[in-house]
């Protein structure tokens, strides 16, 4: 080994600090350490000059360091070179292209060989590449050659010489499309990854401004702004010079003219150094005819796109058919196209920046209109053709969708522009409001466009939207496409319409979908389409069931009934899943189980979004009918069957039930986890998003894990869901929880007025179990308030009882149970009190229910209280006998004990709950029927109210109970 006392470079110290590029940095090394061509490629400004220079001073670094090191050990397949021990110990040599015009012309070859030679220091001996090879024909050598693109076959055939001819030389070369020489490793330099492009920045602004400060603010708008450019270094330097003249949010809004605001590069710089156009502008000048063309024409195309796209959109004129893929490949080459793999097929895309400058030389060359009619023409076969899968392989029809959702959406923004006057974007050099062009181009519209393509492609992504968390744009682009016919009687309108009231219904129902639906059905019908009737049918019953059942249970009907005219499968079962939905909620939960037999599932089998929704309603009525397993493995199905859609509706609503039932039956975290995806979801969704149950899962959660303080906001969300001015069934099932929180925070006022809207609510919308909470709830006030208030409270729980038994809601009774004994021990303690306590935590135990904190506090001290009023033997007698009853014997000792303690036997304060609330009916003017109705009870049971009621109260009719009631103020 020879000694080296230093290593000849030629490398120029770095003005700014290298920042970054850790992954690229190793994986440039690694290639070097195996390749003996290296090639760094990338579009302009990307940094392949500075991540160059960096791996080139590094090496140089090491060397000096250690002469016998390397920076990566040598890899097996590399040929080896003369003394592996000595890596480059003869120098490393940085050679600029740049200064070598591409005008040489056919001395090209002579020109870069001669900049070459003379940067290693090579004696003259005749050609300059022979001087070149001799010089390095035995030394260990390093050879960075910066920016070939522009001499790309005259580099590519000297580096060829030079590597055949010198053994122990490795090249390291910068351009913007690979060489082409056999050997050659390419490594395509990305744009910086957030983190390093916000460091660059910040590293960048303080040499402009020393005094620039991070402050959250100031990181929200660079982080946009290293979005908008593409985490391209060169803009992010030129963007960062500013700092000294605008704040980042200044910067930021300056970027809809990117190319005009970044043109501060530094002084004696090249042009395509100094400003961002200026770089494109390099890359643009060394394209053929074709590939230009190619170019500007990807313009329109947004995110990424496929071959099949390219040659529908980018052929003709200067373009030949079989032309087009190659010049895309030759464009990819080049740095200009960006690709990317998505489920083994290639797509490509363009980024933001050089689309953008692209679409400045498309409105340059008076080609927009044109190409953006047939992306308009192209998005719509798309979409029409895709609709025939939808109901055979609906989830490859949504992926599909979804891959082309940025293209759909600039075909939509075209396609429904309102302004048709010309706004082509030009200035002094073509790309100074290139922006500008971009953005005009789209509303860059001829009168005899064909607005109908634009309104059936809204049309023909209604159902894409529905299954989506994109249904707002979907809401957006219908009521444009709508409005540019607003009074038009076609079958497209009808199509329009029924899309707007079948997106309303996922992404916002409430206010929106009632009205969308009528119009969409009253047009259907006028058009004939039996098929888009019954579907409209069901969107209107959808849009009547958040505050009126009976009117949504009729509307389903009609829809069943129209489907045998229609043949729509689809709409008949989701007819029947509806109707399912409103039996659950009125805790017929047997019932709308059955009504969902496996017929009505392969109706729905492909779709998810019906079938999701379905499940989580069965798991809930699982829940309340106290089968907490089957409720479990019900709401998870519901989420298995909804996560492909990624939407906010389904997926929310199926975790967010999921989480409800894990928290209520004791796996807290467990819910936690399962929530916490949503609650992202919500923190990042632009605006409110719609997902039933979602405020009052998070309520339970938050409350079992112990601060039942922040479930209240929570359920004041909820409870204030109204849909044209009603207070919604969301609200209903809210409320009482509401309430019972607020008095629990000792807030009585507030929890008053909210169980008396409550009750008015869960009454109207026929809601047993929620009625039987607010009964409940009222209970514990009433408990709360005075001694006298405990006979009250004991009537109320036993009606919250009453209609938890009627409707087999096994989930609640042991709650029932235990306040009738808490009670009943601070009225006249009896054993029944200490039977019925233990049988209710016997049946917490069956049933997976484990107490709250607050439910285990007052449960040991109603048994401290039962045990000091009656004895250690009897109490403990009472409890094991309790602990052996089932729930339904319990439930039917606490009934029999009703009224044995406190109440008068006649007169007003006789009366039980029940019986007022029939005293209140019938002096508002209700028959019996209705009474039955309202209150959840059958003809009979009114009846024997009434009688009772008579006898208590010495009336002797209808007409005298009315009288007396009116003259109490208990009508109305």
């Amino acid at each position: 080994m020879r000694p080296v006392a230093r290593v000849p470079h030629n490398l120029q110290g770095q003005l700014t600090s290298f920042v970054g590029r850790g992954p690229e940095r190793e994986q440039a090394a690694v290639l070097l350490s195996r390749h003996r061509l290296v090639t760094l490629t990338g579009p302009g400004g990307a940094g392949k000059t500075r991540l160059a220079a960096e791996l080139a001073a590094e090496l140089t670094a090491e060397l000096l360091a250690d002469p016998t090191a390397q920076l990566v050990p040598e890899a097996a397949d590399r040929p080896p070179a003369a003394d592996q021990a000595e890596p480059y110990t003869d120098g490393v040599w940085w050679v600029d292209l740049a200064v070598v015009g591409d005008g040489a012309g056919g001395n090209a070859n002579t020109a870069v060989a001669e900049v070459t030679a003379e940067a290693v220091g090579a004696p003259d001996l005749g050609t300059p590449l022979r001087a070149l090879t001799t010089y390095l024909a035995d030394r260990r050598a390093l050879l960075c050659l910066d920016n070939a693109e522009h001499l790309l076959d005259a580099v590519a055939g000297v580096v060829e010489t030079v590597l055949r001819s010198c053994p122990a030389v490795t090249v390291l070369a910068t351009s913007r499309e690979p060489l082409g020489v056999p050997g050659e490793a390419v490594l395509a330099v990305p744009p910086l990854s957030d983190e390093d492009a916000l460091a660059l920045f910040v590293d960048r602004a303080r040499l402009a401004q020393p005094s620039f400060v991070l402050d959250e603010a100031a990181e929200t708008a660079v982080r946009s702004i290293a979005t908008h450019l593409d985490g391209i270094p060169l803009a992010l330097e030129l963007a960062a010079a500013w700092v000294r003249t605008l704040t980042p949010r200044q910067i930021e809004a300056g970027l809809d003219d990117r190319f005009a605001l970044l043109v501060r590069g530094p002084r004696g710089a090249q042009r395509r150094q100094r400003t961002l156009a200026g770089s494109i502008d390099w890359s643009h000048a060394l394209l053929d005819d074709v590939e230009r063309a190619v170019f500007r024409r990807l313009a329109v195309f947004e995110g990424g796109f496929g071959v099949p796209a390219v040659r529908e959109l980018c052929a003709g004129g200067p373009v030949p058919e079989a032309e087009v893929l190659p010049a895309l490949g030759r464009l990819v080459d080049k740095s200009l196209v960006a690709t990317d793999e998505h489920g083994g097929e290639l797509r490509y895309r363009l980024l933001e920046t050089i689309r953008a400058y692209a679409a400045a030389r498309l409105a340059e060359a008076g080609e927009e209109r044109r190409v953006r009619d047939r992306h308009l023409v192209w998005c719509l076969q798309f979409a029409e053709a895709a609709e025939a899968d939808r109901e055979r392989d609906s989830d490859g029809w949504r992926r599909a969708l979804l891959a082309e959702y940025d293209n759909l959406r600039a075909g939509l923004e075209w396609g429904l522009a309102d302004q048709r006057s010309a706004k082509n974007g030009d200035s002094d050099d073509g790309v100074g409001r290139a922006d500008r062009a971009d953005r005009a181009s789209r509303t860059d519209r001829t009168a005899h466009t064909d607005l109908a393509a634009g309104r059936r492609l809204a049309a023909s992504l209604a159902w894409f939207w529905h299954f989506s968390r994109r249904g707002r744009d979907g809401l957006v682009y219908l009521r444009q496409a709508i409005d540019h016919a607003p009074h038009e009687h076609s079958r497209l309108q009808a199509r329009l319409l029924t899309g707007l009231a079948l997106v309303a219904d996922t992404a916002s129902p409430l206010d929106v979908e009632h009205d969308a639906a009528e119009r969409a059905l009253d047009l259907a019908t006028e058009v004939g389409d039996e098929g888009l009737r019954a579907l409209c049918l069901n969107l209107s019953a959808v849009g009547s069931f958040y505050t009126d059942f009976d009117t949504a249970w009729d509307l389903c009907e009609q829809a069943r009934a129209a489907t045998e005219a229609g043949g729509n499968d689809f709409a008949r079962g989701a007819a029947q899943a509806l109707q399912s939905v409103i039996l659950h909620l009125r805790d017929r939960h047997a019932e709308a189980e059955a009504l969902m037999d496996q017929t009505v599932l392969n109706r729905l089998r492909h779709h998810r979004g019906v079938l999701s929704t379905v499940l989580v309603y069965h798991a809930d009525g699982a829940f309340a009918l106290g089968d907490m397993r089957r409720a479990l493995d019900l709401a998870a199905q519901a989420v298995l069957v909804a996560e492909p859609l990624d939407d906010y509706l389904r997926v929310g609503m199926a975790q967010a039930v999921l989480a409800r039932i894990k928290a209520l039956t004791g796996d807290v975290d467990g819910a936690v986890a399962t929530i916490a995806p949503v609650r992202r979801l919500l923190a990042a969704a632009d605006g409110d998003v719609f997902v039933p149950f979602l405020d009052q899962a998070i309520a339970v959660v938050e409350a079992r894990g112990g601060e039942p303080r922040a479930a209240i906001p929570w359920l004041r969300r909820a409870a204030a869901s109204t849909d044209r001015g009603l207070p919604t069934w969301i609200a209903g099932t809210a409320l009482p929880g509401l309430g019972a929180a607020l008095a629990a925070d000792g807030r009585r006022d507030e929890a008053a007025e909210a169980l008396a809207t409550a009750l008015t609510v869960t009454r109207r919308l026929n809601l047993p179990g929620p009625l039987a909470q607010v009964y409940a709830a009222q209970a514990e006030a009433a408990a709360a308030d005075h001694p006298d208030g405990l006979v009250r409270a004991t009537e109320l729980q036993h009606a919250a009882l009453a209609l938890h038994v009627d409707h087999n809601l096994r989930a609640f009774q042991p709650d029932d149970l235990e306040a009738l004994a808490r009670y009943g021990a601070a009225l006249r303690p009896t054993l029944d009190d200490v039977r019925i306590l233990h049988a209710a935590q016997t049946a917490r135990a069956a049933m997976g229910l484990p107490r709250t904190v607050r439910q285990q506090e007052a449960a040991e001290a109603t048994e401290r209280q039962l045990r000091q009023a009656l004895g250690d033997p009897a109490y403990t007698e009472a409890a094991a006998a309790g602990a052996r009853l089932t729930l339904d014997q319990a439930v039917t000792r606490a009934r029999r004990a009703r009224g044995s303690r406190g109440r008068p036997s006649t007169g007003w304060p006789s009366l039980t709950p029940t019986e007022l609330e029939v005293v209140r009916l019938v002096a508002e003017g209700l028959t019996n029927p209705e009474i039955a109705a309202r209150l959840f009870i059958s003809r009979g049971t009114v009846k024997t109210h009434l009688s009772h009621i008579f006898a208590k109260l010495d009336t002797v009719n209808r007409t005298e109970l009315s009288a007396v009631a009116t003259s109490r103020g208990l009508s109305g």
